[in-house]
């Protein structure tokens, strides 16, 4: 067996591994087009209340029919606003720039301040969170549609998110010293029962507490279900790079099947239902999230809804027990809503799991450890590119006695070449007898043809680990290294870290024993080339981390044939 051929099938892997990525980003399950249909028969999809769910007792078509009769307005929006609106409440945090509609008490608008949209405008911010098409995406909550028993004189009227709240002011702003901020919400059924909503946003936080408070000022009692759910539009990414695939789409969390994306296929193949204890949802994209976590001891129901007529995904929760709130009696109910960019070490502290939503692939346990380094030592040198480059020097260290295998072996395959070719040219016309030939030249010079191939194979996940670690991780988003690399999670703008990984891996080929196929030596000298071309879309991060690695294999390969070996 040639050596040339195992590395010749590793670099194909990689290349296939990359047009897969492309492959996914450019062809996979893509965004349904917002046709001019579509936009025009915006206002009479207001009419379709079928994303309020039902009750645990409740029928479909009861619930449908009963958040019919809500207490909503008759309004039909605006330019591109697919859901009912009224008045507006702006808040502002250091964080935040947030709206909320008064329609449902929706959080409908969401700014992150501190994250720009790209590196060159860095006074337009990201916005996560919009009711607008076709980018959709919003948080909601409210009560499921109930129907009156026979003989039951129990109330049951309660708001929902087309239900119109009344509010104290339409602006509310965290002022300096102060670090937390109330926004009320109030609507009363006819009968009495008044429902406040609360969000409470605090300073430097992306998580916000959402309380819904019962207040049953009658004699009666009052029954329902609270619900919590984020809808979207699924549409393309903006902020990833070409040849770059990353997941849109739900994520639910459980204690007993951990961590479980509903992509926007499965909802729409069926709804999801599933009573869960101690989970989460949340609706993620590349960098942020946003996600409805629920108190960990109470059972919800989980559930998806496909909104076929304008192409809408729901993913949410209800209390799996019925709520009862007596006469006279007064209930508060409190959920979390994490809004905002993936940080890992937020997530971990708001719910377990939350920290997979950095969507790190099969090899999470590998990837995460890395992150952890490479965040140390970001810490230390306060730049994220010289910590890429301090990680890869790290990782070529701990891995070095199997590249010098590697390179020791290939080496020895190099120095019997010409006696390999003699046997080739010998046996050209038996090569049962050539391939035995070549293992008796193997045992004599105790060569293992596979030397240099079994420590790159360890490697391979390795790098795909740390691939996914510099692709998945908001921290490095638009963080500059030096010069004309001024955001590392971006293409390299004059392709010069591109064109330095060609000539490190075209080197890296030279110093190799070129394979005896004439098919292969001109495969494998088109792979620098090829590899120049993809790498020239992918984020600077990872190109950087490629050179580095070249250029110290090249180092130490160049050592151990010059040294070692001849020693």
């Amino acid at each position: 067996m040639e050596q040339q051929r195992p590395l010749l099938f590793i670099a194909l892997a990689i290349i296939l591994f990359l047009l897969w990525d492309a492959w996914q980003r450019d062809f996979g399950p893509q965004p349904a087009p917002q046709t001019t249909q579509q936009t025009d028969q915006a206002a009479d999809s207001r009419a379709d209340r079928s994303d309020v769910p039902m009750g645990a007792d409740e029928s479909e078509t009861t619930a449908q029919s009963d958040s019919r009769s809500a207490d909503v307005p008759s309004g039909g929006g605006d330019g591109g606003r697919l859901l009912e609106s009224d008045s507006r409440i702006e808040v502002v945090t250091d964080v935040f720039r947030a709206e909320i509609d008064t329609v449902g008490g929706d959080l409908r608008h969401v700014e992150l301040l501190e994250y720009p949209i790209s590196s060159d405008k860095p006074d337009e911010p990201v916005v996560l969170m919009n009711d607008r098409l076709p980018n959709l995406f919003v948080s909601q909550s409210g009560f499921t549609a109930k129907r009156q028993r026979e003989g039951d004189d129990s109330l049951i009227k309660a708001p929902n998110h087309y239900s119109r709240y009344q509010a104290q002011a339409d602006r509310y702003r965290l002022r300096e010293g102060q670090d937390q901020l109330n926004v009320d919400l109030i609507w009363e059924s006819p009968e009495g029962v008044e429902f406040i909503k609360t969000y409470k946003f605090t300073r430097g936080d992306y998580l916000v507490e959402v309380e819904h408070t019962i207040n049953n000022k009658t004699d009666r009692l009052w029954r329902g279900n609270l619900y919590t759910q984020l809808q979207r539009t699924q549409v393309s990414e903006i902020d990833t790079p070409r040849f770059v695939y990353t997941y849109m789409g739900g994520v639910i969390y459980s204690p007993e099947e951990k961590y479980e994306k509903i992509d926007f296929s499965d909802m729409q193949d069926e709804n999801l239902e599933r009573t869960i204890t101690g989970g989460w949802a949340a609706m993620i994209q590349h960098y942020f999230l946003g996600a409805w976590i629920p108190p960990a001891e109470e059972a919800q129901t989980f559930y998806s809804r496909y909104i076929k007529n304008n192409t809408r995904y729901v993913l949410g929760m209800k209390s799996a027990n019925e709520l009862r709130v007596a006469g006279g009696e007064q209930q508060t109910l409190s959920n979390r809503l994490f809004v905002g960019p993936k940080l890992q070490d937020r997530l971990d502290d708001v719910a377990p799991g939350l920290e997979l939503t950095v969507d790190y692939g099969l090899l999470h346990f590998i990837s995460k450890p890395l992150f952890w380094i490479l965040d140390f030592i970001h810490d230390f040198v306060g730049n994220w590119g010289w910590a890429i480059v301090l990680l890869t020097i790290l990782i070529k260290l701990v891995f070095y006695k199997l590249s010098e295998a590697s390179y020791k072996s290939m080496a020895n395959m190099r120095r019997v070449q010409p006696r390999m070719k003699q046997l080739k040219e010998r046996y050209s016309d038996d090569r049962q007898k050539m391939n035995q030939a070549l293992m008796d030249l193997y045992k004599k010079e105790k060569i293992n043809p596979l030397g240099g191939c079994l420590p790159i194979l360890v490697q391979i996940p390795v790098f795909i680990a740390l691939y996914w670690v510099l692709l998945e991780s908001v921290e490095m988003r638009q963080a500059p290294w030096i010069l004309w690399v001024q955001n590392m999670s971006a293409p390299d703008p004059y392709f010069i870290l591109p064109l330095l990984m060609g000539i490190t891996m075209f080197i890296q080929q030279k110093l190799n024993p070129a394979p005896m196929d004439p098919i292969q030596a001109k495969i494998m000298m088109l792979l620098p080339f090829v590899f120049t071309v993809f790498f020239a879309f992918f984020p600077a991060g990872l190109v950087l981390y490629w050179v580095v690695n070249n250029t110290l294999s090249i180092a130490q390969q160049y050592y151990i044939t010059r040294y070692v070996v001849k020693a």
